[in-house]
């Protein structure tokens, strides 16, 4: 049997944390005043590059401007690393894998004075 033919192993979609930094663009829903935005999103994937491009992606559809991704990993991947990680946040991840979905946990408005 070719290599072509034989049947692709489905890898199993694994969750995200990602932070992506938005600049401004027309009716993006940021405060009238600020400058730009970061938002923590949860976004599934059978890799983190894949996870980056369906976040970009949906927040363009959105009518945000992504400009940069920063990765944090997975849940495991995070708890390896010591970071805390509460109920709420668990259950966000959750939604994100249940639905192969990105979900925007935090949006932050940046702001060049206070």
């Amino acid at each position: 049997m070719a290599d072509e033919d034989k049947p692709q192993e489905k890898r199993p979609q694994q969750v995200f944390t990602l932070l992506v930094e938005v600049g401004r663009k027309a009716d993006d829903g940021l405060p009238e005043n600020a400058t730009g935005g970061a938002l923590l999103c949860y976004a599934s994937g059978v890799d983190e590059a894949e996870a980056v491009r369906e976040t970009v992606a949906v927040l363009k559809e959105a009518g945000l401007a992504p400009l940069d991704v920063s990765g944090y990993g997975t849940l495991e991947e995070r708890l390896a690393e010591g970071h805390d990680i509460d109920e709420d946040e668990r259950t966000l991840m959750e939604r994100a894998r249940a639905e192969n979905a990105v979900i925007v946990a935090q949006m932050t408005p940046f702001f060049d004075k206070p």
